[in-house]
């Protein structure tokens, strides 16, 4: 593990594309700005390990938990209205479809 030392403001580079960034400093709580491309994702670690544990679980279903499940859901009636979706107007790119992640 590279251990550095940094200041208030002071920035550590990742490759060329990634900055971690020292915004403040509270006691023993360090504050970071990570600045990353959005292909990039960035999480807590606690957050991914909960990440990675859901898509295991979800990896591991069995078919009989699927059926049973899609047992479970009533038809929708036919002049019910379907699932709706955020249209934004993003006037680089016209408009655009978002499902409430990063723009």
């Amino acid at each position: 593990m590279l251990v550095l030392s940094r200041q208030r403001d002071e920035t550590i580079m990742i490759g060329d594309e990634i900055e971690i960034t020292v915004v403040d400093i509270r006691g023993d709580k360090v504050r970071l700005g990570i600045n990353a491309p959005r292909r990039v994702e960035v999480h807590r670690k606690e957050v991914y390990e909960a990440i990675r544990r859901e898509n295991t679980d979800a990896a591991n279903i069995k078919v009989a938990e699927i059926q049973a499940a899609r047992d479970n859901i009533k038809p929708r009636a036919a002049n019910a209205p379907g699932p709706t979706r955020r249209i934004d107007r993003d006037d680089n790119r016209g408009p655009t479809a978002r499902s409430g992640g990063r723009p």
